[in-house]
């Protein structure tokens, strides 16, 4: 009896079960995410007017609420790059804002996301180089403004 035992103690182990694994879809190619980024763009040049007409509290509201649209958008593991341009050019008008209102650490951290995101977005194009050089340059004003 014990011997049994023992024989069963050192048998090798069940082969596990083979699980099958769930691929998500991917947000890019769900048909919800070209109508977003474009209304994401819309809301930015929404923003950009009432902004440029000295309506800043309306701007800012409009901002926020692109705030969950972008972070929709970004979610997806390779944005395209009209979303990330429209997740860019919120976070650098919510920036712009921020450096308004001399609040330099929390606009040098939004300027701080587009270098991010630009400087590691291939392939590199003149647009990109563009957007990393604005938000290079923004974090430089915040930093200058900051030292004042």
């Amino acid at each position: 009896m014990i011997l049994a035992v023992l024989a069963v103690g050192c048998a090798p182990a069940p082969a596990p079960v083979a699980k099958v694994a769930k691929v998500a879809p991917d947000p890019v190619t769900e048909e919800w995410y070209g109508p977003v980024t474009a209304e994401l763009a819309a809301m930015n040049r929404q923003a950009e007017g009432l902004e440029g007409s000295g309506k800043g509290d309306e701007a800012a509201a409009v901002i926020t609420k692109g705030q969950a649209l972008a972070g929709r958008l970004l979610a997806a593991p390779r944005p395209t790059l009209a979303a990330l341009e429209a997740a860019s050019d919120l976070d650098q008008m919510y920036a712009g804002m921020l450096l308004g209102n001399k609040n330099y650490g929390w606009a040098r951290l939004a300027f701080q996301k587009n270098v991010s995101r630009w400087k590691n977005w291939k392939p590199q194009t003149a647009e990109t180089a563009r957007r990393l050089k604005l938000a290079q340059d923004g974090i430089a004003e915040c930093d200058r403004r900051m030292g004042q």
